[in-house]
């Protein structure tokens, strides 16, 4: 069966032709990698028992004291699977876990903080590494062999090690454990995820240029050259640390840039990108710091191929997504909004075409903590211990 991909722009007009984002096209999923060309698999299908009849898998989050920590524990709270055994917290150490997050004072049977290496690890089915870059590769790798784990740093996202020691300042420390690592795009990679014994879960700005791009990449509907990424995040992308930069007078009633031409994020997006194209693909990316506590979006300027148009780049994001419950391709005229995102797994996207000849612009759309995070960490998590990939992850926004 021929993948959307490898489909000429005339059958990707056809394929829209009275269709419309429920319809029921059977067509093959569009992995970020051409090695990973296998077909789609329904997220309905993908529930496997993997404990008894009502036991519950014992989960580990580490760095449970920072953003994507807390997120993490907000969403198990209301996982039937799932149920939280350790919390570490090196600079909380011995304090319960309401003390550091008060919004989580009705959760009366969380584990008390403990520091990272006071966990045991027997009976720990599977761990969340919410730690800063460069302190998760020695402690997976020391690790009980059999434990999962979702990474939520950068550590093994890039696989050229040399560009992880270019970008990220030291040279990377488990360089063996790198084979057994899947790139956590969930919709994009789902069947390598399910194998995989740690999966490194995407950057935040990463996702919400991946999942528009990869499948107008592969499809060879838009150029590899002269792609460009203005990007805005809510404040919590920046930890929870004390810095001058992040306090109220500095944030509020303004925007800024930072990280110009030089963002962490460039190299995981260009690494995955020239994956897709078969070629290596440059960008540029400019990141910007918002006066809001939640969400992201990245307005994406491409150049398209050919005869192609904003409506065929539409119409194959549409036939791509159509049956994944985490992505959601707007008709013609829809603009994604962060709010209507807020506290969900979602990605919203809108495509529309540019007033410049041979141009189109695509809005993409995530909650930072969720989708860009916390959220896929679970998506990936429940793949990997064989649960229905949508649990815990249903709730909708939170607006006004």
């Amino acid at each position: 069966m021929q993948t959307i991909a490898s489909q000429p722009v005339s059958a990707i007009r056809t394929l829209a032709k009275g269709s419309s984002k429920g319809s029921s096209f059977n067509g093959t999923a569009l992995s970020p990698t051409s090695a990973r060309k296998a077909p789609c698999v329904a997220w309905s299908m993908t529930k496997v028992t993997m404990k008894a009849s009502g036991e519950k898998a014992n989960i580990a989050v580490l760095g449970a004291s920072g953003y994507t920590g807390s997120e993490i524990v907000r969403l198990l709270s209301v996982h039937p699977q799932m149920q939280i055994s350790h919390l570490t917290a090196n600079s909380n150490a011995g304090k319960k876990f309401d003390t550091v997050y008060p919004q989580h004072m009705n959760l009366k049977n969380l584990p008390t903080l403990i520091k990272n290496d006071e966990v045991d690890y027997k009976g720990v089915d599977a761990v969340f590494c919410c730690l800063p870059h460069g302190a998760t590769q020695e402690i997976v790798a020391g690790l009980p062999a059999g434990t999962k784990v979702v990474d939520l740093s950068a550590d093994f996202r890039l696989r050229d090690p040399e560009e992880y020691a270019k970008w990220y300042g030291a040279p990377h420390a488990a360089l063996d454990l790198q084979k057994e690592v899947a790139y956590g795009l969930t919709e994009l990679n789902r069947e390598a995820v399910k194998k995989a014994r740690v999966v490194a879960n995407p950057g935040c700005y990463p996702t919400t240029v991946q999942l528009p791009l990869v499948p107008l990449l592969q499809a060879g509907l838009i150029k590899t050259e002269d792609i460009i990424i203005d990007a805005k995040s809510g404040v919590s992308g920046a930890g929870r640390g004390a810095k001058v930069s992040n306090l109220y007078c500095e944030i509020a009633e303004g925007i800024n840039s930072y990280g110009v031409g030089k963002h962490r994020h460039m190299p995981e997006i260009e690494q995955e990108l020239s994956v897709a194209a078969g070629s290596p693909v440059r960008i540029s990316f400019t990141p910007h710091l918002m006066p809001m506590t939640r969400g992201m979006q990245s307005t994406i300027y491409v150049k398209l191929e050919g005869d192609a148009t904003a409506a065929d780049l539409r119409a194959l994001l549409q036939k791509q997504y159509e049956s994944e419950p985490f992505v959601q391709v707007l008709d013609a005229g829809g603009i994604p909004h962060t709010r209507y995102v807020r506290g969900t797994n979602l990605c919203s996207i809108g495509v529309f075409e540019d007033a410049l000849p041979g141009r189109a612009i695509i809005l993409s759309c995530i909650d930072n903590l969720v989708k860009g995070a916390s959220g896929q960490a679970l998506q990936n998590m429940n793949l990997v211990l064989g649960m229905e990939e949508t649990t815990g992850l249903l709730a909708q926004a939170m607006f006004p």
